[in-house]
Order: structure tokens, then C-alpha cells, then sequence
């Protein structure tokens, strides 16, 4: 074990009562489950029988990123059951919503546990995974090593390393970053650099295969609820902000208030990122008439403003929209999912902020699937570009078609990634006759 990996190891066991009360904490924000709280060191263990595959992602995008992998998984192996476990409340409402009835009944949820060395062991220990995978940088040294003590395969799918986290793991821990990369194997990589540079840390396999985000399926929408919002605002153009950050918004109304003086009618649609910041958004939009979703509200012919603060419903939006700014660009934050607009024909449009996703950004700048929003005066800039898309529906038609040839790219990289995964698993008669023995 590396100096690093030591000292974290200490610290994280010594930390654990502090931890407990910051569980606490959390849950009476909201952002924990108070009734849940024991998966998180590691308890509530109920593994089924049979083959067990072990996938965790941290947040929203990388939960998001596994539905075509399990739908994968679920069609090369009729017999293996998955455990998902994510980090965040809003990942696991998500999964929840997301999952056909199929998949539910193969695919149980658990909240991962903190990196503490007893915590990891008491996870590892009742779930017994046959195999797991870390999606993209979810490296907890405790638990990484806990999997390795007892011999589970692990592999690190859709593996991303910025060259700036890269450096820092160099001056810092180069030891504890080997330590930590060499235990999976394979490494399956976003981009070719991504794959470089984790194998310049210790990667022992270092694959690109491509992003699982590209190969995500469309956003889903429920058709009443699209129909009675197209009736409520037939004939306006309609400008969404998806996925706002703190600080885009007021720069969006900015660019709404310009824009309606050519467009009249507009209606600009916000969906913030996290949807408990819902009031604080319409509070902002001072002298418009707003109507805010999460209290049952439709936007009205007087509607200027339409704060969609509820979860899961931003495909909806943009199947409404004619034109959508993706969120976290306009702010340092680096940029949501492009892609999502683009496989349901609303035109896009980019902050400079977009270092999250800069190789689908790239590809779809140079074909001509989206544009950039540039200059001193943002608000004046996206006002601009908003009022080009919603007049000129030839070049935004053009956008639309470029933009969905560029995000079908990936079609076929779930089940690239669902194979390699089933590698590290036994065979199904080989699970059975070990379960067998232990029975006796």
C-alpha cells in the first residue's frame, strides 16, 4: 500500500463517527434518505442468487449513461442479476424512473458507502459481487482495495482523466494513482488522450471505446403532458434553458428580454439543474410573468417566463422547444449532455464552457449541429442566436439534421461494453456450482 493510501485509510477510519453526523446532516436536507442511511456504511445487504454484477455511478450522467448498458447486459445474459449503486438521492430517483419493468426486477439499487476501510469490507462481504464496474472517475481508495482483497474483478467503464487531474495526481500521489489504476482491468476510455493518460498512471488494459453518454436513448417524455403543454402554447416560440446552473439564469432572462422585442410572444422555458432552486429562479425574473411547474402550474398566454422545476421531465422540454441553450456553459461549471437535444431535433446552442463534454462539442461544432455563444455580452449574444433560430427555421432544420447524425455515432457501444463486462464474470454453471457447494 502507497504512503497516500495509508494516510487515507487512517484518516477515513478515524473520520468515520464525524462522517455518521454529516450523514445525518445531509438526510435532514434532503440529500440523503434518513431510512437509508445504513447503506451508506455498507449495510442492507440482499444478494440474490445466481451471477451478480456490481455497476456504480456517482451522480445523474453516469446513472444515466448505464440504461443502454443494462439493456445490454440484460440480452447476453438472461441470468444475471445487477447491483446499481449511485451517490446521490437525485441518481436514484432517476434510475428508479427510468427503468423499464424488464430490467426492474433484475436490478437492485443501493446508495454506495463512504470510502471507510470497515464500511467498504461490510458492502463487499453481503453482496459478494461476482464482478464490478466503476463508471467514469469513481476512484475510492478503501473500496478499490477492499475489492482486490477479495478478488473481485473490477473494470473502469467509460474512464475519463482530465490532463489537469492527471498532473495532479503526478505531483501528488503517483504511488496511491498506480496503486489505484492498476486494479482494473479493463479500462475502457471516453477518448483516445483519456485512455493515454490513464495508461501512463498504471492502467494494465487501456481501451477506447467510445462515451456511453453518446449511446444514451432518447430523454423520455409522458405524450399527455406534451400534448396539453403544445396546447397550452400553440404558435409561440418557445427557448428552453436546460439545466441551468446558479448565475445562467439571470443572464437568460437577460437574453429573454431582449429577444422578445423581436419575437413577439417568446416563451423562455428554465429547467434548473436541481430543481429545489425552483423559487429562487422565478424570484429572479423580476418584472415577468412567470408560472412555475412544480406547483402544478401551466404557462398561460401571459406566461413569459416557465420555471420547470420538477425532476426527470427535461425530454419533455425539448420536445417543445425550437431552440434550447444547454446549461453549465454559460458558467465555469464545463457543460451538460448535448447529445440529449440532439437526438430529439432542438436546435442547440453552447456557452464556452463545455470542458465535460468537449469531444461530442467538437463534433457536433464541426458538423454543424450546434453554435457557440461568444463575445463580451453573453446575454446579447444568446438573444441573438435565439432570435436567428426561432426566424429561420431552413438553418435550424439543417442544425437539427446534422446534430442527430453526429449523436448516432455510438449506436452499438452498450453492447462493446456489456461484453467485456460479462468477461469478468464466471460462467453461469460455475456460479451455480460454487452456490451449491456452500449450501452443503
Amino acid at each position: 500500500m502507497s504512503l497516500a493510501g495509508s494516510v487515507w485509510a487512517g484518516a477515513a477510519a478515524a473520520g468515520a463517527p464525524l462522517l455518521r453526523a454529516h450523514l445525518r446532516r445531509r438526510a435532514s436536507r434532503s440529500k440523503e434518505i434518513a431510512e437509508r442511511l445504513g447503506e451508506r456504511r455498507g449495510e442492507g445487504a440482499a444478494r440474490p442468487p445466481g451471477r451478480l454484477l456490481w455497476l456504480h455511478a456517482a451522480s445523474v450522467g453516469e446513472t444515466l449513461s448505464l440504461l443502454p448498458l443494462l439493456d445490454a447486459l440484460a440480452e447476453r445474459a438472461p441470468d444475471l442479476s445487477v447491483l446499481v449503486t449511485t451517490g446521490t438521492v437525485t441518481a436514484a430517483a432517476l434510475l428508479a424512473q427510468r427503468l423499464p419493468p424488464t430490467l426492474a426486477a433484475r436490478v437492485t439499487h443501493r446508495f454506495a458507502p463512504l470510502d471507510v476501510p470497515r464500511w467498504a469490507d461490510r458492502f463487499l462481504q453481503g453482496w459478494r459481487p461476482d464482478a464490478g464496474a466503476l463508471v467514469e472517475s469513481e476512484l475510492w481508495p478503501n473500496l478499490i482495495r477492499a475489492a482486490r482483497r477479495r478478488g473481485v474483478p473490477l473494470a473502469l467503464v467509460n474512464a475519463r482523466l482530465s490532463e489537469r487531474s492527471a498532473r495532479r495526481w503526478r505531483r501528488w500521489a503517483p504511488g496511491l494513482a498506480r496503486e489505484l489504476i492498476s486494479a482494473f482491468s479493463p479500462v475502457l476510455a471516453q477518448t483516445p488522450a483519456d485512455a493515454a493518460r490513464l495508461s501512463a498512471m498504471g492502467a494494465r488494459l487501456a481501451l477506447c471505446l467510445g462515451n456511453l453518454k453518446d449511446a444514451a436513448a432518447p430523454l423520455p417524455a409522458n405524450p399527455g403532458e406534451l400534448a396539453r403543454l403544445r396546447d397550452a402554447v400553440a404558435g409561440r416560440p418557445v427557448f428552453l434553458a436546460a439545466s441551468t446552473h446558479p448565475g445562467e439564469e439571470a443572464i437568460v432572462l437577460d437574453a429573454h428580454r431582449r429577444a422578445a422585442a423581436s419575437l413577439p410572444g417568446l416563451l423562455t422555458v428554465i429547467v434548473p439543474r436541481h430543481p429545489h432552486r425552483g423559487s429562487t429562479v422565478a424570484a429572479e425574473a423580476e418584472g415577468l410573468a412567470v408560472a412555475r411547474r412544480a406547483a402544478g402550474e401551466v404557462p398561460g398566454p401571459g406566461t413569459a417566463v416557465y420555471v420547470a422545476d420538477t425532476l426527470g421531465e427535461l425530454g419533455l422540454f425539448y420536445r417543445l422547444a425550437r431552440v434550447c441553450l444547454v446549461g453549465g456553459s454559460l458558467v465555469p461549471h464545463g457543460g451538460q449532455n448535448p447529445l440529449e437535444p440532439a437526438r430529439l431535433g432542438c436546435p442547440i446552442l453552447l456557452g464556452p464552457h463545455t470542458a465535460n463534454f468537449a469531444e461530442p462539442v467538437a463534433r457536433l461544432l464541426a458538423a454543424g449541429g450546434a453554435l457557440r455563444v461568444e463575445g463580451n455580452d453573453p446575454a446579447g449574444a444568446l438573444a441573438s442566436l435565439v432570435v436567428r433560430m426561432l426566424s429561420e427555421p431552413d438553418r435550424a432544420r439543417a442544425m437539427v439534421e446534422a446534430a442527430a447524425a453526429t449523436a448516432a455515432v455510438a449506436e452499438g457501444l452498450p453492447g462493446q461494453v456489456a461484453d467485456a463486462l460479462l468477461r469478468l464474470l464466471p460462467h453461469p454453471a460455475g456460479r451455480a456450482a460454487a452456490e451449491a457447494e456452500v449450501a452443503r
